[in-house]
């Protein structure tokens, strides 16, 4: 079997946490940078391999895979089931800790969004520093509270990293770099943090990536 090919920018939250996947699978895999900031996502050749121009895309068992957590969840169903509980309401759970970061705080906030804003105020930096604060802010805030639950270890769900972790530990990596205040947020920030000195996690790390 060939080895996987990941379509990678060593920035984007949705790469960080598909090269954290790979690591704790220990899947072999090798990367090609795609360089959002040259648009090189908009060239002909990454657009045949994802319509949408997005990162990452994942090469792997004769297929090319977009959106990072349906290869997770693809991952999970092929590889033996290490993102995801076993019982149907542990999954639940995790899936909805996981969509409050990919589908309500990520979508908002990325980068094509972010220079929009920019665009929008005449470049005001102020203007998309403010942005990204409030939705990350008001976002991470929400996870907080949800991990007010019996179901939380020392992992967001459990004393395993699941889908959730490898959705956070990215969101707050952006959230530290845009200088959102994460004082209200001592759980999810004690579990980022634990994440943090596990192999998989340092390895995926975009100042790893980025070298």
């Amino acid at each position: 079997m060939s080895e996987a090919i990941l379509y990678d920018y060593w920035r984007s939250s949705a790469s960080f946490r598909l090269r954290i996947a790979l690591n704790m699978l220990a899947e072999t895999y090798s990367t090609v940078p795609v360089d959002i900031l040259a648009k090189a996502h908009r060239s002909e050749e990454h657009l045949a391999r994802n319509p949408q121009g997005l990162v990452p895309v994942l090469e792997i068992d004769g297929q090319m895979f977009t959106q990072s957590l349906a290869i997770i969840e693809y991952l999970d169903e092929t590889r033996g089931g290490a993102f995801l509980p076993g019982d149907p309401v542990g999954r639940q759970r995790v899936r909805a800790l996981s969509y409050i970061i990919a589908m309500e705080i990520h979508p908002v906030c990325n980068s094509h969004i972010g220079a929009h804003v920019m665009a929008i105020t005449g470049g005001d930096e102020e203007a998309r520093t403010t942005w990204m604060q409030k939705f990350i802010g008001e976002g991470l805030a929400a996870f907080e509270k949800s991990l007010e639950s019996p179901e939380t270890g020392m992992f967001c769900h459990g004393d395993r990293p699941t889908m959730a972790d490898v959705c956070l530990v990215p969101q707050v990596y952006n959230a530290r770099r845009w200088g959102v205040d994460l004082s209200a947020c001592p759980k999810l920030l004690a579990i980022a943090d634990r994440c943090a000195e596990l192999k998989p996690f340092v390895l995926a790390h975009p100042d790893s990536a980025a070298r």
